[in-house]
């Protein structure tokens, strides 16, 4: 068994012991009545370890110096992307670009990217606790964009993922604020939190569908072409039989 299936199974298991130990074992360390701030160590740890499969997983899909060099240069140039923009409030170009990497490269390749991007830009940005939660939300669209390309949706399916996935990257954020910061930890209290950032995760799924609606079709194009020259297989996700990913990409109008 990979090492990366092997470490998602044990986040898997503590999650499930995390959730059912409390109602077993009232006076166990992890009641969320007797301690508040193991809910958000829990969510951090069970995020670390999802990071730490995708980075194994990484390993055994980029196995030649054409992909690990592309990946790193996707990073970097998406990373460097944030910077201009750190002025206005949750409007990030690099999601679309994480987004299209995803969609071109498949959910391995797009999940690197994505948490590189804030790994990287943090250190000009500021680094953080905060840093593992962008790193694992920016991983996720990139790796759940992939699966745009088997669905061949069009150039308004792709912005509409992108305006989705301004208001969940929004979500996974405020987790960590909720979990950690927040008492009690009830929906009531998690929604007052999501009400809280309204504004801004609406400004950044309205920023995604600008540069979608603007440079997607384009950025797509140019990836692609990258893909080809580079001979790159698409890894889906069974991680098992590469595919050539054969579609239409979305047209530019």
């Amino acid at each position: 068994m990979r090492k990366s299936h092997i470490i998602l199974a044990f986040a898997l298991i503590i999650g499930v012991v995390s959730f059912i130990m409390p109602l077993i074992f009232p006076n166990s360390p992890i009641n969320l009545n007797r301690n508040p701030t193991s809910l958000g160590l829990i969510i951090t740890l069970l995020i670390i370890l999802t990071i730490t499969a995708f980075i194994y997983e990484s390993e055994l899909v980029s196995k030649g110096s054409k992909e690990i060099a592309l990946i790193s240069i996707l990073g970097t140039i998406s990373a460097v992307s944030r910077i201009p923009f750190a002025a206005i409030p949750s409007v990030q170009p690099c999601t679309y670009l994480i987004l299209c990497a995803g969609y071109t490269f498949g959910p391995v390749t797009g999940f690197t990217v994505g948490a590189l991007t804030p790994l990287i830009s943090n250190f000009f940005l500021g680094q953080g606790p905060w840093t593992l939660y962008q790193m694992f939300a920016w991983g996720l669209v990139g790796a759940s964009s992939a699966f745009l390309r088997r669905l061949n949706c069009g150039r308004l399916g792709i912005m509409a993922f992108g305006f989705a996935w301004g208001y969940l990257f929004g979500a996974i954020m405020n987790l960590w604020h909720w979990s950690f910061f927040i008492y009690p930890h009830t929906f009531l209290t998690f929604l007052a939190v999501e009400t809280a950032g309204l504004w801004f995760d609406t400004l950044h799924a309205a920023g995604n569908i600008v540069f979608l609606g603007l440079f997607g079709v384009k950025t797509l194009k140019i990836l692609e072409r990258f893909r080809k020259r580079f001979d790159i297989k698409i890894q889906m996700k069974s991680m098992v039989h590469p595919i050539e990913g054969r579609h239409t990409l979305p047209r530019d109008r």
